[in-house]
């Protein structure tokens, strides 16, 4: 559990930037950071903090270790990997693994069940790619612990990403002048994310919740399509919505973090829907699983087999269930179908009308395989696969009542969020701002105001939505 959204908005947040505006030294501001990251960490879960601060401090002995010799540089990065993934296994997946093992016959291991800590999977891997870097030679090692615990501990990205790499935001780690228009612009970044999240994707999430928690004999085509687009535009709105707040803050405060999304939804194809697409994960999976694999330097044959293991890995990372492994490996296996031509994305891409088609083929893509994402087993999620393109069977009288639970989820609401939602999936704001590049200062001036004024609504918005209490955690929160 972190700070709830009104604490954090309303208490925490000025509290900490106003402190972080006063303080003089960037010693001081660092150390504030580093205690008000600990503190909105460690709300409602003190325990789970000594757990971050430990893995901290083998990952920066292990960087020092490696400072000593050849030898003990291949010890510090064996050592390292060992103990974060075994870390990452025992919190994570132990319980998924014990249960696996148990469908075998005449095994049945005790099930352990352990608390998930929030955010382990985002700040081991962020520590994982400082040692595997310093390892390499990208960088050199920090010999200053409160740098390194900085670097991992964050508060704007620490439980839910983007994962930054340490040789991003070194230099930024020592001297962080504060610009008003940096800080300024981070306000409305943050504020155009707490927008995503709380406008849009709690709006939407309202009939996913619904639609999934219906009983077979409830469910139609229309419904489960429904279902599954308004999960497709949730869990991006959700995600990419924490992301721009975590980029936003991190203006605020001086850093400069990567962008984590790209308009995934106007691509052509799977393979440019993984470019755009969370995209500091994909990264840190290529960097530091496919490449050393040998990425597609030996062969089709390895090169098939690096990608199946990649994307094997992504869907684990992303939970330990059954579900979040088959949706990594559906998007492998699109990603083989394009990589062999036998669906022909590059050559469609080249025809006005075949290019239509092939973002087609691509949203029913994605929007299958989050279906699956986000079911609450395979069962289910094959089952609304089926719905959705065959239909559920259901007799007259039950389609006429599931029938008339779609038409009341169609609320104005709902149709609004999904219209303003289909528009901001698309780069509109982008060739807006560069229209604006071609217009005269008065133009400009007036859209910037116009800007502050749309912030500030949002604002209010958002505060109202959250007095009525129906906010929900984000959904990375859980990885």
């Amino acid at each position: 559990m972190v700070f709830s959204s009104t604490v954090f908005l309303f208490v925490f947040l000025p509290v900490v930037f106003g402190l972080y505006c006063i303080l003089p030294h960037r010693h001081l501001r660092n150390g504030l950071l580093i205690l008000a990251s600990l503190a909105f960490y460690a709300f409602g879960e003190p325990f789970v903090v000594f757990l971050m601060l430990l893995s901290i401090l083998w990952n920066y002995l292990f960087g020092r270790l490696m400072d000593r010799g050849e030898r003990l540089r291949h010890v510090g990065l064996i050592a390292s990997i060992v103990v974060n993934l075994g870390m990452l296994g025992v919190f994570k997946y132990a319980g998924f693994f014990a249960e696996t093992l148990n469908l075998l016959p005449l095994v049945n291991i005790p099930v352990p069940h352990i608390a998930l800590p929030i955010g382990i999977s985002f700040f081991t891997f962020q520590a994982m790619s400082y040692v595997i870097d310093v390892y390499r030679g990208d960088i050199p090692v920090q010999k200053n612990l409160a740098k390194l615990t900085l670097y991992i501990v964050c508060f704007p990205q620490l439980i839910a990403g983007p994962i930054v790499k340490y040789k991003d935001i070194e230099a930024q780690l020592t001297e962080r002048p504060m610009h008003l228009p940096e800080v300024a612009q981070g306000i409305r970044r943050f504020l155009c994310g707490l927008s995503k999240k709380v406008l849009i994707a709690d709006t939407v999430s309202v009939v996913v919740d619904s639609i999934f928690a219906m009983e077979r004999d409830e469910l139609i085509l229309p419904l489960a399509w429904m279902g599954a687009i308004c999960y497709t535009l949730q869990i991006y709105f959700d995600f990419s919505g924490y992301s721009d707040m975590a980029i936003g803050l991190g203006h605020m405060f001086g850093f400069t973090f990567k962008e984590n999304f790209n308009y995934p939804y106007i691509s052509a194809s799977i393979t440019e829907f993984w470019r755009r697409w969370h995209i500091s994960v994909s990264t840190w999976f290529k960097e530091y699983l496919y490449i050393p694999l040998g990425g597609n330097r030996k062969g089709k044959a390895r090169t098939i087999l690096n990608k199946w293991i990649v994307f094997f890995f992504t869907g684990l990372w992303h939970g330990a269930a059954a579900t979040f492994v088959v949706w990594g490996l559906l998007n492998g296996a699109l990603l083989m179908l394009e990589y062999f031509g036998i669906i022909p994305v590059d050559k469609m891409k080249k025809h006005p009308i075949l290019r239509v088609l092939s973002h087609i083929y691509t949203l029913a893509a994605v929007v299958c395989c989050f279906t699956i994402f986000r079911a609450d087993s395979l069962t289910q999620g094959f089952y609304f696969l089926r719905t959705m393109f065959i239909g559920g069977g259901l007799s007259a009288a039950q389609t006429a009542v599931s029938m008339s639970q779609f038409w009341q989820h169609c609320t104005p609401l709902l149709l609004v969020t999904f219209a303003v939602a289909i528009v901001l999936s698309m780069p509109v704001k982008r060739g807006l701002e560069a229209w604006l590049l071609t217009r005269s200062r008065a133009v400009q001036t007036a859209a910037q105001v116009c800007g502050y004024c749309t912030s500030m609504v949002l604002l209010l918005l958002c505060m109202l939505y959250l007095s009525t209490g129906t906010y929900s955690p984000f959904i990375y929160l859980n990885f």
